[in-house]
This record gives C-alpha cells, sequence and structure tokens, in this order.
C-alpha cells in the first residue's frame, strides 16, 4: 500500500510528557509499526523535526529514537511547507502564543493541555483556531488521554449499554505523595509547584477532570472546591530549598448533568501529598440504580444490583466481609495500545482524510473554563455555575 510523508513540528518534547508520551510512545513507536493505517489501507509515516531551545539537549533525544531533523529555530521551522503539524508540549504560559503563530502560519495544531493558563486566552486561540479551520482547512486538537485509558474504555462501555441504570455520582480519587526533595529525589519537576511558574493542582488536573466528566458521566453544570498547599517547602533539582506558591491538593464537588438529563453527584479528590491505598493511582467509583463500577488506569470491577451484598452493620464485631473480593473484574475485550498513541493516531487520520474528531480546542477551553471556577470558587468560598462557553 502507497505510504504518505506527514511533516510534524515537534516542540517542548525534552520534558518529562512531551519525551516519554508524545515523542517515544506515540510518534517513535507509529513510525516503528509502519505509520498509520487510514480507511483506504494506505499509510501515513509521521516526519518529525524536533524544535527546543537547548540544541544539545535535542541533538541526543533526536539520535537516541532514530529522527533525523531537529533544530532550535522555530521560525524557520514553522517556514517550511513541508511540515504540515505542529505540536506543543511546552510550558501552558507561551502555549497560546505558539499556536497562533502556526495557524497564522497555516499549520494544524496540536497541544498538550491546559491550552492555556486563562480562560479569556483559551477562548481566543480556540476561536482563531476555529475560524482558520473554516476560512483555510486548518485543523486542531487538544490532548485528552484519559479517555483513551483501557479502564475508563471498560468504564465507557458499561456505561454504553445501560449497566448503571440511572446514575447517581461518581468518586474520584487522585494522587500520590510526591517526595519533598530533601531525603529522597523528586518525581515531579519543581515548577508544579510554583504558581508563577505555571504550577498547582488546580490548574493540572481541572482540565482532565472536565473532558473525563463531560464525555463519561455528564456535563459538568457547577462546582465548589477548596485548594491547599499542604507542603510549603521543597527542594528543586539542584537540591536548593523553595517556597511552594502553588497548590498541591485540591477537594471539590461538582454538579453534572447526566446524558439522560438526570443531576449526577461528583466528588473530585486530588493530592500530591496522600498515600495511595486503593486499586491505583486515579480510580472512579461510579454508583448507579442497576449497578455500581470502579476504574482505575487499566482495570475496572463491577457490581450489579442483584449481585450486591447485604453488609450488617455492627461495630462491636470485626468484620468478615472481604469487600474487594465481591466485585467482577470486566475482561479485556481488545487490545489497548497506549492512550497518547491512539490519540495521536485519530488526529493524523483527522488532518489526512478529515476523518470526525472531537478533541478540538474548544473542548480545551472547556478545560480551562472548570479550572478557573474552582479557583474562584475556593477564592470567594462559594458554588460556581458554569455557562456555555461561546466559540
Amino acid at each position: 500500500m502507497p505510504t504518505q510523508r506527514l511533516g510534524i513540528i515537534m516542540h517542548g518534547v525534552t520534558g518529562r510528557m512531551g519525551m516519554n508520551q508524545h515523542l517515544i510512545r506515540s510518534i517513535v513507536a507509529i513510525r516503528a509499526q509502519g505509520g498509520v493505517t487510514l480507511s483506504n489501507g494506505d499509510k501515513v509515516m509521521p516526519d518529525p523535526i524536533l524544535i527546543g531551545r537547548n540544541a544539545e539537549k535535542i541533538e541526543a533525544l533526536a539520535r537516541a529514537h532514530g529522527i533525523e531533523r531537529w533544530g532550535t529555530d522555530l521560525d524557520a521551522a514553522l517556514a517550511n511547507s513541508q511540515d504540515a503539524v505542529f505540536f506543543d508540549a511546552g510550558t501552558t504560559q507561551m502555549r497560546p502564543a505558539l499556536l497562533a503563530r502556526a495557524i497564522q502560519a497555516g499549520k494544524h495544531v496540536y497541544c498538550e493541555k491546559p491550552i492555556a493558563t486563562n480562560l479569556n486566552e483559551a477562548v481566543e486561540i480556540a476561536r482563531l483556531a476555529q475560524q482558520a479551520g473554516q476560512d483555510y482547512g486548518i485543523k486542531h486538537g487538544a490532548v485528552q488521554d484519559k479517555l483513551f485509558l483501557p479502564g475508563l474504555r471498560k468504564l465507557d462501555m458499561l456505561r454504553r449499554a445501560g449497566f448503571f441504570g440511572r446514575m447517581l455520582s461518581v468518586r474520584l480519587e487522585f494522587g500520590y505523595w510526591v517526595f519533598e526533595g530533601d531525603l529522597q529525589p523528586i518525581q515531579r519537576p519543581s515548577w508544579n509547584y510554583r504558581a508563577e511558574d505555571g504550577g498547582g493542582m488546580i490548574l493540572d488536573m481541572m482540565c482532565h477532570w472536565r473532558y473525563v466528566l463531560d464525555n463519561l458521566f455528564g456535563e459538568v453544570q457547577s462546582i465548589s472546591c477548596l485548594g491547599t498547599t499542604h507542603i510549603p517547602q521543597r527542594w528543586d533539582e539542584a537540591g536548593k530549598p523553595y517556597a511552594c506558591t502553588a497548590d498541591d491538593a485540591a477537594y471539590a464537588t461538582a454538579q453534572l448533568r447526566g446524558h439522560g438529563g438526570e443531576p449526577v453527584i461528583a466528588q473530585l479528590n486530588m493530592s500530591w501529598a496522600t498515600r495511595v491505598r486503593r486499586d491505583d493511582l486515579v480510580t472512579f467509583h461510579v454508583d448507579g440504580t442497576h449497578g455500581s463500577a470502579v476504574a482505575g488506569l487499566s482495570d475496572c470491577r463491577a457490581q450489579s444490583h442483584v449481585a450486591t451484598p447485604r453488609p450488617v452493620w455492627n461495630p462491636d464485631v470485626k468484620q468478615t466481609m472481604n469487600f474487594f473480593d465481591q466485585w467482577q473484574e470486566i475482561p479485556d475485550s481488545s487490545v489497548y495500545d497506549n492512550g497518547f498513541k491512539v490519540q495521536w493516531e485519530h488526529f493524523i487520520r483527522h488532518v489526512v482524510e478529515d476523518t470526525p474528531y472531537t478533541w478540538t480546542l474548544p473542548e480545551g477551553a472547556k478545560g480551562v473554563q472548570l479550572v478557573e471556577a474552582a479557583l474562584q470558587s475556593w477564592r470567594d468560598r462559594r458554588w460556581i455555575d458554569l455557562e456555555p462557553l461561546s466559540i
């Protein structure tokens, strides 16, 4: 079958997420498998050029993964008509301006989230992309990787099959202990804990929870959120102490409008200062009138109404039931590829053959909307309603 080339400018891939998930586990993996297969059987082979500020880092990364093209001149890369796509996984503060430059250069754009640090910028870049799509056929997308996790895909299958009946509530538990850096090395970059550098749990994670909630459980209508900085001092990559100016945990309740119009309550707990005693680093516990399910990154377990046990409350007798054993594991009904890679393949098909694509920059703007609503709720100590975005 014929194979066509697709030039992709990849910016910001020396960072943890950009390098591991987008470069190595997505684009390099796609190249290793022989490209992306189109509906007619033809292949598309990504041909990336890595762009960054540190020439030594970029060159080493390119050589390590068999990529011939790399550089430090973004303007020159954007001017190259042979590269059709611009991807950004750099700093959030720079993202809207970079996307605008790429769109103005006639490139299709795909980026990490959040797509901006504030809603005004997010809406502005989403509108620019929408208009460029109408005028020039520009395609645009924002990463929504968690929708492609095996655990959530199994959970969504249960939802679409009507397993839950009327959905009642969702309880999300996310987080783990991020070491401070004094006794043990840090496992997240220090900028995550500096608000001035775009850090913060709410900014980092609420944009994820928006697309997960909207797509799987119901559109977010309002939110009440409390953020906090549990660990006030950490040590950076050089071992120097610094004051944490960003929130490292948040606790929220959201009201959703379920897919059938029914109200659904979501509880969202997220923390980088908690120790894990649950099935996975993130779990989604869904209760419905006909059944319940708990999903992690890979696994999903369910308990139907007719299989629900009858526990007895007696604080004077040690509990004999093992509640974890009373759930049925949902089997792997297909091969689940890396979620980032799967969405990359969707986006490449969208660019090349105009297949339907829903994970656009306006959807990314909704994530920033939830971030701002959560921050406002924390600041004002009240519920915040989310209005429909006009994009």
